[in-house]
């Protein structure tokens, strides 16, 4: 029979009271095991850089780092190194919302409304409804994906007022507060809340309120100074057999309205100190956050369907989500934990409340798989010792279960943009114009230097040139790193109308083509 604890309920109210032992340092035969794990998913999946570390009994017992931070470059990775943490975020900006409920500053019954009078849902009873606590728990009603045009491709012009205005186009896919879809957006709303409740920027209170106190120094949220902060992974994609930089940063990282879900970038290091708090906190950490607020974080709030991939692997009967964090069975012991991925980083803390321990993994190429199948390697060190399928077994597994997976590389059908013809600016002249979407604004779908381009005017990423197939046309973004290409549907009338769609039906639910609705306002300038 599983366990299911209330998640240091007892243990964190007593800490003050006792001093843990050491834990025992891992045998040599242990550490080459994970050496070698590591070695293992670098090398399958090529990887250009990553960062791991494990904890045991509350002491970090390993950690490995490995790769560059630019690819080619020498720059070598190290405990220091900046990552992208991406939704990771997410349980930061709950422990800021954590500490004002500790402070008297707000509650997690308190209405949106209370803090942010402008704010509206697409029904008017979901707005008046709608607690702080509803801002994070995936339950809002909001389909999978929706709205993340505006966070992502990064960077863009999008504010989090534009975003919290925007919350009122999007009708719902489901009723309120009955099922798990994950969002981005309403987590961009809790920073905002956050910021009137505090009284300041959600990036001065998280510098403030989390990062200092806690000793995370290298962490970074907000506008900062790329070369003045220094040793900062970049994101990279592995394309025509290579490790190619994508999204490289400018010189001035600038603040963005996605940071309370998924803006913030730690070191390893950071992050092991973060994972500490939450696996043996310190006296001095209790009075950070009260273990009330601890409590409350990581129960559950909402179910979640258990993926067959889980049972398979580790036996998970249950699901749920926490406050920015997600929890399960994992082979009868209870975990904590979350993933973090944007284009080109991929991140994963995992805990074992009841045993202290748990693991950092932060890699900065496209490695969905490699933590995949490293982070389940991980998991096995602790709840399976005996367990040696490690990355070999896993890889082989995940590779069968892809193999047999209806996707984009294995649909013989899915044609290919590379492929399609550029389209004629006399073949579109009826549809060539300047459209507006409620929620993405502005779009030019104009002629220039002898081909039609699309342009989105508040997100860069989000353009390329016209192309067509059959009887279609599609976008085929500039930036290859905008994945997946979008189809170009226009409906005759007047004005004209446009719908989009992803090419690549199963690609990421954050390229939400399929919530916009353009109108036509004017021809092109």
């Amino acid at each position: 029979m599983h366990r299911f604890p209330t998640l240091l309920a007892l243990a964190t109210a007593l800490l003050p009271l006792l001093t843990f032992a050491a834990s025992t340092p891992l045998p040599a035969e242990r550490i080459a095991y994970l050496d070698q794990q590591v070695d293992a998913a670098a090398a399958r999946y090529h990887l250009p850089g990553m960062a791991v570390g494990v904890i045991d009994n509350g002491q970090i017992v390993y950690t490995r780092t490995l790769g560059e931070r630019v690819v080619g470059s020498g720059e070598k990775i190290d405990g220091d190194t900046l990552f992208k943490i991406a939704s990771l975020s997410k349980a930061m900006t709950t422990a800021l919302l954590g500490r004002l409920v500790d402070e008297g500053k707000l509650d997690w019954d308190d209405k949106v409304t209370k803090y942010l009078p402008g704010f509206k849902m697409y029904e008017p009873k979901v707005t008046k409804q709608m607690r702080v606590a509803d801002l994070l728990t995936h339950s809002s009603g909001l389909r999978y994906g929706s709205g993340d045009l505006m966070l992502w491709p990064d960077p863009n012009d999008f504010t989090r007022a534009d975003i919290i205005h925007a919350l009122r186009y999007f009708p719902p896919a489901y009723r309120f507060r009955t099922e798990y879809h994950y969002d981005n957006l309403l987590y961009v709303v809790a920073g905002e809340l956050a910021a009137k409740a505090g009284g300041a920027s959600y990036e001065t209170l998280m510098h403030r309120e989390v990062f200092a106190p806690l000793g995370l120094n290298r962490c970074q949220v907000g506008r900062w100074d790329r070369d003045a902060i220094g040793n900062v992974a970049e994101p990279h994609g592995y394309i025509d057999g290579h490790n190619q930089v994508i999204r490289a940063d400018g010189p001035v990282i600038p603040a963005s309205a996605a940071d309370p879900a998924g803006g913030i970038r730690c070191s390893l290091d950071d992050m092991l100190r973060w994972a500490q708090n939450w696996l043996a906190p310190t006296p001095a950490q209790l009075h950070w956050l009260s273990a009330k607020q601890r409590k409350v974080l990581q129960s559950p709030h909402i179910k979640i369907p258990v993926p067959a991939l889980a049972r398979v692997w580790s036996g998970t009967t249950r699901r749920d989500y926490g406050y920015g964090w997600r929890m399960n069975d994992v082979d009868g012991q209870w975990a904590v934990w979350h993933t973090g991925t944007l284009s080109g980083m991929y991140a994963e803390l995992w805990l074992l409340p009841d045993a202290r321990s748990g693991f950092v993994l932060l890699i900065n190429g496209n490695g969905g798989q490699a933590r995949t199948v490293l982070g389940e390697t991980l998991k096995k060190f602790f709840t399976q010792p005996s367990n040696t399928q490690g990355v070999a077994g896993y890889g082989d597994k995940l590779d069968t279960i892809i193999a047999n997976a209806p996707t984009r590389r294995n649909d013989p059908n899915l044609p290919d943009s590379a492929a399609m013809p550029p389209v004629s600016a006399a073949a579109m002249a009826g549809q060539l114009g300047i459209y507006r979407d409620p929620w993405l604004g502005q779009v030019s779908i104009c002629a220039r230097d002898g081909f039609v381009h699309f342009a989105s005017e508040k997100s860069p990423r989000l353009a390329g040139v016209v192309v067509h197939d059959g009887d279609r046309d599609l976008v085929r973004w500039d930036d290859r790193s905008v994945d997946p290409d979008a189809w170009l549907d226009f409906h005759q009338g007047n004005p004209i109308q446009l719908t989009m769609a992803k090419l690549d039906p199963y690609g990421d639910a954050s390229s939400d083509f399929e919530d916009l609705h353009f109108v036509r306002e004017r021809g092109c300038e």
